[in-house]
């Protein structure tokens, strides 16, 4: 083919395919526009308490109240993943609960976003403070146009461009145990977000002695390894001084030293990292530190704060929340990354092969195991008693091979026991053990059993 005619072909093709991709993007704009028009109508019907919405990008929403007669097509249509992965019932609850959120910083705005975004419709934000230009590095929603502004509007403004169905409950006040009952009263879960350890001590004793489910937030600022977030009971935090300084409240004021589940970080503090920074010298010797607050006994140091490990926080708690109340099989491991404590709980095993007669060297149990049988198999507590403190591994039956399959998590007095009753005295464990106990251990055996396929 002579040269000018290749070039000629060459040039059609092109020239053909720049006009189809443009025919098909304007097919596809012409749709887009076809699509957003009907959700504007279809989402406008309440003009008794809205003005005009529009819910497209980039466009604000002008509306005062939130719509009630929204199209609950489309509300199933926008929460189709959550049905599918929760099921009928379990958005059914989730839809129907009140969450009440105290704080609504970096941690309970990401908190309360992806509550709303899970399926949360009724939902509750307390907080006295504005936005802030530093808060931008780790708010969930704010810009720069919400400087200045109250944070529990910011949110409640963001949660209606989202789900313009939600009951919002936006309270810009301090909550204190003098407003308490009025403040938590109607709602069917709790989550603490606050900063401030006694307010926070507060919130956590007041909701103990009235059975009110809550989770709290335990410190995020000086983070910043998000593998060793964890979901834990309070008894179970470590290397985060605002969770030792909580426990050592609670117990001191009502000796709670259990019962409330908490989100905290056992990244573990070094030289290098960030610490809380200090306030100025100038500033202690003006005089009364306390002036510096915005209100009294609140805090005046500035916390370092990486403004992705509060939404990691934020996130941990909602998902415990939704998977909560949904019902959805969830167990979190108690005391994940104890790595300290692993070598040792191997030892002890190393040492009851020996006491019991057997080769210790011929332990095929390493190192490398015993994270996965404490944390992934036994949840980082003995099934025995449930205790998560002092464990060890020991056999399970003399007279099988020593395996994921013939090892249990103890804590060492149960494990002395164990050797004295069944590995040395011969005793059946159906004779030493509770049916519930049994049963327990059966089935942490099974789940290893279908865990192993995967390792």
């Amino acid at each position: 083919m002579p040269a000018f005619a290749e070039c000629r072909l060459t040039s059609v093709i092109l020239v053909t395919a720049i006009v189809s991709v443009g025919v098909v993007e304007a097919i596809h704009q012409y749709f887009r526009k076809q699509n957003s028009s009907s959700l504007d109508v279809r989402t406008s019907t309440d003009t008794s308490t809205s003005t005009s919405i529009n819910t497209t990008r980039g466009k604000a929403v002008t509306r005062k109240f939130p719509i009630k007669d929204y199209d609950e097509e489309l509300i199933r249509e926008q929460l189709a993943r959550n049905y599918a992965f929760l099921g009928e019932e379990g958005i059914a609850k989730i839809r129907s609960q009140l969450v009440v959120v105290v704080g609504a910083g970096g941690v309970g705005s990401n908190c309360v976003i992806s509550l709303i975004r899970s399926g949360v419709s009724k939902i509750r934000i307390i907080d006295f403070d504005q936005v802030s230009l530093s808060s931008l590095n780790r708010h969930a929603c704010a810009t720069l146009a919400d400087v200045g502004t109250s944070k529990v509007e910011c949110l409640k403004n963001h949660i209606w461009e989202i789900a313009p169905w939600c009951e919002v409950e936006a309270l810009n006040e301090l909550w204190t145990l003098d407003n308490a009952s009025r403040l938590l009263s109607g709602g069917t879960y709790y989550v603490d977000c606050i900063d401030n350890i006694d307010t926070k001590v507060d919130l956590l004793a007041y909701c103990y002695d009235n059975n009110l489910k809550i989770i709290s937030s335990m410190g995020s600022a000086c983070k910043s390894d998000p593998s060793r977030v964890n979901i834990g009971d309070i008894s179970t935090t470590e290397e985060d001084p605002l969770a030792k300084s909580v426990r050592r409240l609670l117990k001191k004021r009502k000796n709670i030293i259990t019962g409330i589940p908490v989100v905290f970080s056992s990244e573990k503090p070094d030289p290098k990292k960030a610490k809380l920074l200090p306030l100025p010298d100038e500033e202690f010797e003006k005089g009364d530190i306390g002036e510096l607050t915005a209100l009294k006994n609140f805090r005046v140091r500035i916390l370092p704060v990486l403004g992705t490990m509060p939404c990691i926080f934020g996130l941990a708690l909602s998902t415990y929340i939704i998977t909560e109340i949904a019902g959805y099989p969830v167990e979190p491991i108690e005391g994940k990354n104890r790595y300290k404590v692993y070598d040792g709980i191997l030892q002890s095993l190393a040492g009851q092969q020996s006491r019991i007669g057997e080769d210790e060297q011929r332990t095929p149990i390493a190192l490398s195991d015993v994270n996965y049988i404490v944390e992934e198999v036994f949840r980082g507590k003995s099934p025995i008693s449930n205790y998560s403190t002092r464990l060890t591994l020991s056999r399970w039956i003399r007279d099988k091979p020593l395996s994921y399959q013939n090892v249990v998590l103890m804590t060492k007095e149960e494990q002395k026991i164990h050797e004295q009753r069944v590995l040395n005295g011969g005793e059946k464990v159906e004779d030493v053990y509770s049916k519930e106990v049994l049963e327990r251990i059966q089935k942490r055996f099974q789940e290893e059993k279908w865990y192993s396929q995967f390792r």
